[in-house]
């Protein structure tokens, strides 16, 4: 058999573009188009892992949304999105419209709302790539070379030249067909994080709460576990469920997690409560490399927040093993970003942020004003590449140390902090000291015990107690136009 007729192409029904003036509907059709699209996929799959391989190209596509304002006048909007700047034609492609209906609602109804023009669905000219569409079943694509034939001759495959950030990294041009974006990602960007995240955590990122915990070591998990347990166990907590890796799910303190082979790279934890509006915790492990591919993979999610609470070199000799460092500012020697966000741009520190980690310091603690400065330091943090930097000489990590005015040095805290700046996800920081290597108080076995047993648990608390009050700000306050840009999507 010769390969397929390239100019035949075998889709499913091409419905025209329908407009809506309701945002439920809208989803409504977006979940649709996008079901009959995967469904038609995995059936034409289906059939040719058993053999009955297609005499023609298969091809579906993701469903669109896009709208047209040809009016000047300002949204009259106290948020910092949901409206458009300039009159034009607007377009996004969508993929798991499912598992983004809440937001999908709520960024549609605003824009109906403030321009008073409908929004319009319909198929997009952009290909589903099989292994997206399969994702969701049983099924998995073999590798390359397992088929008789060369997939990609039969199926679209995901293709990295058309999935980028340049939509978020404010470099776009305009979509082929002259409309701009009207979403901060591309259906094919989100698959692909989506994808990564259930690789990278082993749990599926419907599990995802919107306030989200990084932190680099296994205490904090414990101590998370034993929380939740808690919470599952208080009718009032407002918490329905727990799960962790390999998608194990309880809703009673005593529950019993399923046991994995071994732990994914990135092990994460959801709490979860209704709407999404638990607290997810993710051990990125050290270093800024698993801290960039951990947050540029859960932005597509679009959280309300998200925060670094773990240990830190202190750079001080005012401060002692177990004292609090609230960011304020971020020393950026990591590298791993300076090609998306330029060191020079200044990473700003967020009140409502820092107003809230700073309250359930003082809350959990219970100590407020000057006393309270004896075991909390704001200040910078230096977040650097290099884990054995002390065993370098001396001379220039320090001054630009001393130059910065940092008080802590990590490996994580400024490279999550940057990526929410570049995310429009707001972002905040809560160390705690575990060393001193400039003091003499290095990280050895046994010399840090007794600081893991009475700081891990009080510094988580504090990270989900702090997370409960972000929960409680209005929209308009948490995602706030000091993390847009000139020119910005419509979309949150």
């Amino acid at each position: 058999m010769t390969g397929p007729d390239q100019l035949a192409v075998l889709m499913p029904p091409m419905p025209a573009p329908e407009p809506f003036m309701d945002a439920e509907a809208a989803v409504s059709r977006l979940e649709a188009l996008y079901a009959q699209a995967t469904s038609f996929l995995v059936g034409c799959f289906s059939r040719t892992l058993r053999g009955e391989r297609p005499t023609t190209r298969v091809r579906a596509f993701y469903p669109e949304v896009r709208i047209t304002t040809t009016s000047h006048a300002k949204a009259d909007s106290r948020l910092s999105f949901g409206h458009l700047a300039v009159p034009g034609t607007y377009s996004a492609t969508i993929t798991r419209p499912d598992l983004f209906r809440h937001y999908l609602v709520q960024q549609l109804d605003l824009l109906i709302r403030n321009h008073g023009v409908p929004v319009v669905v319909g198929p997009s000219d952009t290909p589903i790539p099989v292994h997206f569409a399969v994702s969701g079943s049983s099924m998995g694509v073999p590798q390359e070379g397992v088929l008789d034939f060369p997939l990609r001759d039969i199926f679209d495959v995901p293709d990295l030249a058309t999935t980028s950030d340049d939509i978020v990294n404010g470099t776009a041009k305009s979509n082929p067909d002259g409309s701009g974006h009207l979403a901060p990602f591309t259906a094919q960007r989100v698959d692909y994080s989506l994808a990564r995240l259930a690789h990278y955590t082993a749990t599926d990122p419907a599990h995802f709460q919107n306030h989200v915990l990084f932190t680099n070591y296994q205490f904090y998990v414990d101590e998370f576990e034993a929380f939740a347990r808690a919470a599952l166990g208080d009718p009032t907590s407002g918490y329905t469920a727990f799960v962790g890796p390999g998608n194990t799910e309880i809703t009673t303190p005593d529950g019993q997690f399923g046991h994995l082979p071994r732990l994914p790279q990135m092990p994460s934890y959801h709490l979860k409560r209704r709407g999404g509006q638990g607290i997810t915790l993710v051990n990125i492990g050290v270093g800024p490399s698993n801290a960039k591919t951990a947050t540029d993979h859960i932005a597509v999610l679009r959280p309300h927040a998200w925060l670094m609470v773990g240990h830190c070199a202190g750079l001080r000799n005012s401060q002692s093993l177990g004292d609090f460092v609230l960011a304020h500012a971020y020393l950026r020697e990591d590298k791993v970003l300076d090609d998306d966000l330029p060191v020079w741009v200044p990473i700003p520190a967020l009140a409502e942020i820092q107003i809230a980690l700073q309250e359930a310091v003082a809350e959990i603690t219970q100590l407020e004003g000057f006393e309270l400065k004896h075991i909390m330091r704001t200040g910078t943090v230096a977040t650097v590449d290099n884990r054995n930097w002390e065993l370098r000489d001396q001379t220039g990590p320090v001054q630009r140390l001393s130059q910065s005015r940092a008080i802590a040095l990590d490996m994580e805290s400024a490279t999550i902090a940057a990526n929410g700046f570049r995310f429009r996800v707001p972002y905040g920081t809560l160390l705690c000291v575990s060393d001193k290597p400039l003091h003499g108080e290095l990280k050895l076995p046994g010399m840090a015990t007794e600081f893991y047993r009475t700081q891990v648990e009080r510094h988580l608390l504090i990270g989900v107690r702090a997370m409960e009050r972000i929960r409680e700000m209005p929209l308009e306050r948490i995602h706030s136009r000091k993390l847009r840009s000139f020119e910005e999507t419509a979309f949150l």
